[in-house]
């Protein structure tokens, strides 16, 4: 088993805000960050990296060039969220709760155009149960998408 330590999220989301950049070279995506420098979080830096740079990753394959992607590290109450907003088609209610189940696919076709596995949400999913994290998922048919990593305040440490 991988040991937990303490992660600088601050940190590690300009890294992969910055890799992002590299992702949406054809897409001309405006990405911005609202980061809280003052809070971390516990936890195997690897697992929650991919977890964070997945939601990442999708908002860039799945909205339409030149579409807003905004990325925050925020405190909610008492809990520490990571979220990824972006402005791109949203998501029909009848699927987000599916989302997550593997190689579950909104439209099969869209796997040709935006060479996903079907996977990516499965293995946040089980991550963040690896952590007590949680995902919550808001979309609006036609108006974007938010997903967020919900981390409990017992997770967080003051950096």
């Amino acid at each position: 088993m991988t040991l937990k330590t303490r992660i600088n999220m601050p940190v590690l989301i300009e890294q992969l805000a910055e890799d992002a950049n590299w992702l949406n070279q054809d897409k001309h995506h405006n990405i911005t960050l609202s980061i809280d420098k003052s809070f971390g979080v516990v936890g195997v830096e690897t697992e929650i990296k991919s977890a964070c740079s997945n939601l990442i990753a999708n908002a860039i394959a799945y909205t339409p060039s030149q579409g807003e992607i905004h990325i925050s590290w925020q405190r909610k109450g008492s809990q520490m969220c990571f979220t990824v907003t972006d402005n791109g088609p949203g998501i029909k209610p009848e699927h987000i709760n599916r989302l997550t189940e593997r190689f579950y696919r909104i439209d099969k076709s869209r796997s040709r155009n935006t060479g996903g596995s079907g996977l990516g949400l499965a293995i946040v999913k089980h991550v963040l149960h690896h952590h007590n994290a949680e995902l919550r998922i808001n979309s609006q048919w036609n108006e974007g998408s938010d997903f967020s990593i919900y981390f409990d305040s017992a997770d967080t440490v003051n950096l």
